[in-house]
């Protein structure tokens, strides 16, 4: 399982417990890659001694983060988890245990829940619009686009695609892989029988919701054609700007996406 964490160190701890108590745990190797941390995150390894830590230099994305973590790893299934996660102990098997049982199935996500234990926003629309709705509770079903935050994939389907596209940044590519299973003509199943915590976030800076912007462009460009993408180029610039987010309009113009090339 691969864990992409930057500068949020109390959760990461939290999310690494909760991992340890896991059922499972025996079985699992376990990846944290540290995107640039400055809070001290990277120094949890001497707290968590099995758990391999990939340490980058500085925030590189989530797009780059995840492709690191997944290649590190030696495992027929990659679950890949945000740092404000925290699993519950038979989770992980029974995601496992879902894709050892459907083969037609190329991913699987548990249910996000909040601290109450009540569903978390989850579930978005293709292409991606960043606005997510609560799963139901109930039977397994399949589902379009889950967010990434706890999500198992199959590591050949990755293998397939040489890797997950890093023309997204911190932003995208979750959306892109769902669109990827889905042309494949596979499934992601969501099991509400497994849970996990989610923290999530409410405010973003300037240049993360251009990075949205940008890897929204890039999903249409990639899966409706230049032309789609091109307009949601142009709607990525004249949207901030006739709200007057002037930092994010300057991101935008230049495309600038969270992949280490930013300022």
């Amino acid at each position: 399982m691969v864990v992409v964490s930057r500068n949020r160190a109390a959760m990461l701890r939290r999310c690494l417990e909760s991992i340890e108590a896991s059922d499972a745990r025996a079985t699992l190797q376990v990846i944290v890659v540290d995107n640039g941390s400055t809070d001290g995150s990277a120094n949890l390894g001497d707290d968590f001694p099995n758990v391999q830590f990939i340490r980058l230099p500085k925030n590189f994305g989530l797009t780059k983060a995840l492709n690191l973590g997944w290649r590190a790893a030696d495992a027929e299934y990659v679950f890949f988890l945000h740092d404000d996660t925290e699993v519950r102990p038979p989770t992980i098997g029974i995601l496992a245990g879902a894709l050892d049982t459907h083969p037609d199935v190329a991913a699987v996500c548990p249910l996000l829940v909040d601290a109450q234990g009540e569903p978390a926003p989850q579930l978005g629309t293709l292409p991606p619009t960043g606005v997510w709705r609560p799963a139901q509770q109930g039977a397994p079903l399949a589902v379009e686009f889950p967010r990434g935050a706890a999500l198992m994939v199959r590591v050949y389907f990755i293998k397939a695609l040489r890797q997950i596209d890093e023309r997204y940044g911190q932003f995208g590519s979750d959306a892109d892989l769902a669109a990827e299973i889905r042309r494949a003509s596979r499934k992601i199943l969501l099991l509400p029988a497994a849970s996990v915590r989610h923290e999530g976030r409410t405010g973003y800076s300037a240049v993360e919701r251009a990075d949205f912007l940008s890897s929204r462009a890039v999903f249409l460009g990639k899966y409706q054609g230049f032309g789609a993408g091109l307009r949601a180029r142009i709607a990525a610039v004249l949207g901030p700007l006739a709200a007057f987010r002037l930092g994010e309009v300057k991101y935008t113009i230049y495309g600038q996406k969270i992949d280490g090339t930013q300022q």
